[in-house]
């Protein structure tokens, strides 16, 4: 099984950085990764089963989703390359929210499991992807 991991520090309160991530079909925070996101069906941005195309390549899946606890997890059922369906299985990631309680930060990770016969080369096209999510959602917010 592989794994990819990213995280960061993000200098705004968590109710604020939830509040701008929370939104499956919207992501306005990751232009310097996203740049189209399309709703697929008729469920809503926060209902588990949600589907979304980004970048007109990752087809995704809202598989669930908890504002009590400051996190979702959604499944790439077809991707570019490494990431297509022929080649991964099981692809999940998550997206978690704790608070930074002595600074009002909050601490975000992005982390995906998967199985894929080249799991490195899943780990090389996915890392930069997240990265370059959570330094645009920081910008975004600070």
């Amino acid at each position: 099984m592989g794994k990819c991991y990213n995280s960061t520090v993000i200098n705004a309160p968590i109710e604020k950085v939830w509040d701008t991530i929370k939104n499956f079909h919207e992501l306005p925070w990751g232009s310097a990764v996203v740049t189209s996101t399309k709703k697929v069906g008729n469920k809503q941005s926060n209902e588990v089963g949600a589907q979304r195309i980004l970048n007109d390549a990752f087809h995704e899946t809202l598989v669930s989703i908890s504002n009590d606890e400051f996190t979702f997890s959604y499944r790439i059922d077809d991707g570019p390359g490494p990431v297509a369906k022929d080649t991964v299985l099981n692809y999940f990631g998550t997206v978690k929210l704790s608070p930074v309680t002595d600074s009002g930060e909050t601490f975000i990770e992005w982390s995906s499991s998967f199985d894929s016969d080249n799991s490195n080369e899943v780990r090389e096209f996915c890392n930069p992807i997240y990265a370059g999510l959570l330094d645009s959602l920081n910008a975004y917010l600070t």
